[in-house]
């Protein structure tokens, strides 16, 4: 359900609610949040709450430090693990100087603006991910280990697979908080589990990201243990992926899927640092299904793009390049744009991989390290025209 102000304001009042989290993220996909009381949220609704943004990774210095949170009614949602008397909600924000204009470096925003250009030449996106985290154990001291929650193997069952109960508590609590996700299962790793989520509206889709990261977490602490979400937690052991499953419509009823996969295959190599953010990203391609080619596919899932239609007949793409430390709101911007491109130039979608007259020379490598995607996001004109140079600039040094 999507409030307005006066509803989260009845909410707030009838539901005994003692605290108020106004959540955003930093330019790395990080949620922080400030706590406010019932008494403070009429001067948030009107004129925001001011934070610190000297102290914000990739916010800016001392100068013009302040910043303001304005929380978005639509997305309140009460966080179940905390008591039901005395109640805490959330609310996603946006963000703006003190003089209103829109902070340059929030990337909610930069998707929210993203969605609505694209809305204004008449294409439609929705979005949905497939995240996967490996669930370790913590020493006596409660520091998390590398040790592995089970030994259990891909769509293994209990006694093996000992998450079972883990990722049932998480999709529970994800449930009440009004995300839907479609499917939970052991991955092929020791302790990695996966869980999947209908394609939703973008800004809604980066929302679940942040949100789905942050239950896990909590979830996983609750019982004693700790999630991992970066790319290659276990040397030899299949990496964690943040598949992103992309459906798109046309206003005259045309079917632009080709044209945005070829965008993406044009700008991928652009992009990869956004959406691969440390050394370790780079570990995984290549191995356990993991994409390195610059490749689409309709079969093959360990193409960086596979083109199919859901059981429900829409026809998608998913791009399994990513992984789950990116910043979502970032991420999908680029999708986007790279795929509006492709609309804009009618691109053309080169052979798909193992189809007749291609050959694995022809086809190009993503980034092999994390220096190098730095360099082709610095001096990539694609990058240049969607986002700030002040984000720019943190991903690159």
């Amino acid at each position: 359900m999507k409030y307005s102000r006066d509803e989260v304001l009845q909410y707030v009042a009838e539901e005994d609610v003692k605290f108020i989290r106004l959540a955003f993220c930093d330019i790395f996909g990080k949620q922080k949040n400030i706590s406010i009381m019932p008494h403070e949220l009429c001067r948030a609704f009107e004129y925001g709450i001011a934070i610190d943004a000297s102290a914000i990774a990739g916010f800016g210095g001392d100068l013009r430090s302040d910043l303001l949170l304005h929380p978005d009614p639509s997305t309140l949602s009460v966080l179940p693990w905390r008591p039901e008397h005395g109640r805490v909600v959330r609310m996603f924000c946006t963000i703006t100087h003190h003089d209103s204009t829109p902070f340059e470096a929030d990337t909610r925003t930069i998707l929210i603006n993203t969605v609505k250009e694209a809305k204004d030449v008449g294409i439609t996106f929705t979005f949905g991910s497939e995240m996967e985290f490996y669930l370790f154990r913590r020493d006596e001291n409660g520091e998390p280990t590398k040790i592995p929650y089970d030994n259990a193997g891909y769509l293994d069952i209990a006694p093996e697979d000992k998450g079972e109960n883990v990722r049932r508590e998480i999709c529970l609590t994800l449930e009440q908080m009004g995300i839907m996700p479609e499917r939970s299962y052991h991955e092929a790793g020791p302790g990695q589990n996966e869980i999947d989520f209908r394609c939703s509206e973008p800004t809604n889709a980066a929302d679940n990201v942040v949100t789905f990261r942050a239950v896990v977490n909590t979830i996983a602490a609750r019982n004693g243990l700790c999630a991992d979400f970066s790319p290659k937690p276990l040397p030899g052991k299949p990496g964690n992926g943040m598949h992103i499953n992309i459906s798109v419509k046309s206003e005259d009823g045309r079917d632009v899927l080709p044209y945005v996969v070829a965008g993406i295959l044009e700008h991928i190599p652009d992009m990869t640092v956004f959406l691969n953010t440390t050394e370790e990203s780079y570990l995984r391609f290549g191995s356990d299904k993991a994409p390195k080619y610059i490749t689409w596919s309709g079969e093959n899932r360990s193409q960086l793009v596979r083109v199919f239609v859901d059981r429900c007949g829409t026809k998608r793409a998913e791009l399994r390049s990513p992984d789950p430390l990116c910043n979502p709101y970032l991420a999908f911007s680029l999708i986007i744009r790279a795929g509006l491109d492709g609309i804009r130039s009618g691109a053309s979608l080169p052979p798909a991989a193992g189809s007749p007259g291609s050959t694995r020379g022809d086809f190009k490598l993503l980034p092999k390290n994390l220096e190098e995607a730095k360099s082709l996001a610095a001096n990539s004109t694609f990058v240049a025209r969607i986002l700030p140079k002040s984000i720019i600039k943190h991903y690159i040094q």
